[in-house]
């Protein structure tokens, strides 16, 4: 708790381009959120991207587009904390001390490890290792109480929470102990061309994944082109995993139910309902494009924010850092 609130953090990484899937599964669910009940962080994280080799300068753009882009999607910087996780060292040093909270079991036996690895053979890193710990960090920097996640990051929270957990039994009541939340619908947004896997900013396949940015034109041939089936009926089913990824994509664009999605659609073929897919999505990308351009204009509003929300999240973020290094026995500062 944070000024009487409950405290809900997330974050996203500054690489690549936003997905549909990142706005439906993440970030609609972070505007949802947003009320009176929760003090809520929202991280650019950087730290975590340069376990990949970046480009400084890309990296660097690529994160003020991100924070620009939290705010065009509706995120208020003056209710929400919206920040760079670099600006914010007590992630990078509450990270070192979980480190030695962490077995090396519990990483060994983290999936997302194993799936960079194969991945980034040339680049196997020791941060690409630890990253749970750094992403528990994050969580328990805030005394943070719900952290919105995607079905396949609940290993991550997992861990977070078995960290906490192990310090606590150690030292007392330090850190908050959070909870997931998943959103109901949208929470795993499918790749169009292979709906077996999740849509994802670094597929090869451009056809597979609708980016925030894309124009109208590029959004509508792509779900023309979206894998189905050759059965032409539009039913909910596991059985038809292409069919029903473009109905949760046209559910959450709607905020329309599963069944109001197909009783909508009964009889239709599949080229109408695509096409209303297609055009559903550009309703609600449109107005946060627009919002985008013209947040991009004004540098001193977004470095003003960049400023504020950094010093805050700065001022949080020291009081748990100084309970944590207190408790771990290291010499009190002199002021």
């Amino acid at each position: 708790m944070l000024d009487g609130k409950k405290v809900l953090f997330s974050g996203m990484q500054a690489t690549g381009n936003l997905t549909l899937g990142n706005y439906l599964g993440a970030l609609k669910n972070w505007i949802s959120l947003e009320n009176d009940e929760y003090q809520c962080f929202f991280s650019v994280v950087d730290l975590h991207s340069i376990t990949i080799r970046q480009d400084p300068a890309e990296l660097r753009r690529r994160a003020r587009a991100l924070l620009t882009l939290y705010i065009a999607a509706g995120l208020d910087p003056e209710k929400n904390c919206i920040y760079y996780q670099s600006h914010v060292s007590g992630h990078a040093e509450l990270s070192w001390i979980l480190n030695c909270f962490t077995y090396m079991g519990e990483l060994n036996r983290m999936t997302q490890f194993k799936d960079k690895a194969s991945k980034h053979a040339d680049n196997i890193n020791a941060g690409l290792f630890t990253y749970p710990v750094l992403m528990a960090a994050d969580i328990l920097l805030f005394q943070t109480d719900v952290v919105p996640v995607g079905v396949d990051q609940k290993q991550h929270l997992e861990i977070t929470r078995d960290i906490a957990e192990r310090f606590n039994g150690i030292y007392g009541d330090v850190f908050a102990i959070p909870e997931p939340y998943i959103g109901k619908v949208g929470a795993k947004i499918m790749s169009l061309q292979d709906p077996a896997k999740k849509m994802s900013k670094s597929d090869e396949n451009p056809n597979a994944s609708i980016y925030l940015m894309d124009d109208p034109d590029s959004i509508i041939r792509k779900f023309k082109r979206a894998v189905t089936d050759s059965d032409n009926q539009i039913i909910y089913s596991d059985d038809k995993p292409g069919i029903k990824n473009l109905i949760d994509i046209y559910s959450s664009a709607t905020n329309k139910t599963v069944d109001e999605v197909v009783k909508e659609f009964d009889g239709k073929g599949y080229g109408d309902f695509k096409l209303a897919v297609g055009e559903s999505v550009l309703s609600v990308l449109k107005p946060i494009q627009d919002k985008v351009a013209e947040l991009s204009k004004d540098k001193a509003y977004i470095d003003g924010i960049i400023k504020a929300n950094g010093e805050k999240a700065n001022y949080y973020a020291t009081k748990t850092l100084r309970k944590v290094q207190k408790k771990v026995g290291f010499p009190e500062r002199i002021r």
